[in-house]
């Protein structure tokens, strides 16, 4: 069996777990972070928790352009770059910014957070510098690519401003949760998901690839019900708590 055999049923495969996660996901909200809750087993600290999860996205993806074969145009490094310039602060700075006391992750989660981030790698990377056949330098004035480079640039901006105004919430040491009234989140309780999901909806449409769209339906997928449980977690526990305020996206949801 050739490996783009395994690669197409792997993407089928990823689609339908991406399903049954989002499904179970408005049932149970992962255990971690605010929603942490004993009877998951063997923990370890969240800031090394964020790093073995994370870390395979960047580290594979830079093995697929390595190993690849088409890696020698333009485009191929813009893909890179983008890539690793979200994934290596994910991954080896983010982590550290993290304040308040040290909470802990389940190893579950970390590891389905790691097989995660290795399979959306491989998936991308593995397409993109070998299975694609090649970005040509031209790709990079196409209107598709043009588009996805501006969605994938506005959600980065979102997600890291967002997680920004996140962490200046609280002074080192501090460990409570606050609400912020400040930029997006007048609008959504979750600006740092929405910004996500839009980097990766950019990705999609910029690489106009089926290992691109599965991302982004991962990212919905995974996203959408924490930022309810979320939502809903700040409704609970803030009876001041701005009514007007969505989950998610701004007037909508």
């Amino acid at each position: 069996m050739s490996e783009q055999v395994i690669f197409n049923g792997l993407i089928i495969a990823w689609l339908v777990l991406a399903v049954v996660v989002f499904i179970a996901l408005f049932f149970v909200a992962a255990p971690y972070g605010r929603h942490s809750r004993r009877g998951w087993g063997y923990t370890i600290g969240n800031k090394l928790s964020w790093v073995i999860m994370e870390a395979p996205a960047p580290i594979v993806f830079a093995v697929c352009f390595l190993l690849g074969g088409h890696t020698n145009t333009a485009a191929a490094l813009v893909f890179l770059g983008l890539w690793e310039a979200h994934y290596l602060h994910r991954a080896f700075i983010y982590p550290f910014g993290l304040r308040g006391i040290t909470r802990r992750m389940p190893l579950a989660v970390i590891s389905f957070g790691f097989l995660f981030n290795a399979v959306n790698g491989y998936l991308n990377g593995r397409y993109i510098f070998t299975f694609s056949g090649g970005y040509l330098n031209e790709w990079l004035v196409e209107p598709r690519f043009m588009a996805g480079l501006a969605l994938f640039l506005v959600g980065f901006v979102i997600n890291r401003r967002a997680d920004r105004i996140l962490r200046s919430l609280r002074r080192p040491g501090e460990s409570s949760y606050q609400i912020s009234h400040c930029w997006l989140y007048r609008w959504v309780s979750c600006p740092n998901y929405l910004g996500e999901i839009v980097i990766w909806i950019g990705w999609a449409v910029a690489t106009w690839s089926l290992p691109g769209l599965v991302f982004a339906l991962w990212a919905v997928a995974n996203l959408t019900p924490r930022a309810r449980a979320h939502h809903a977690w700040y409704r609970e526990r803030f009876p001041d708590y701005p009514p007007e305020r969505k989950a998610l996206v701004p007037g909508l949801w």
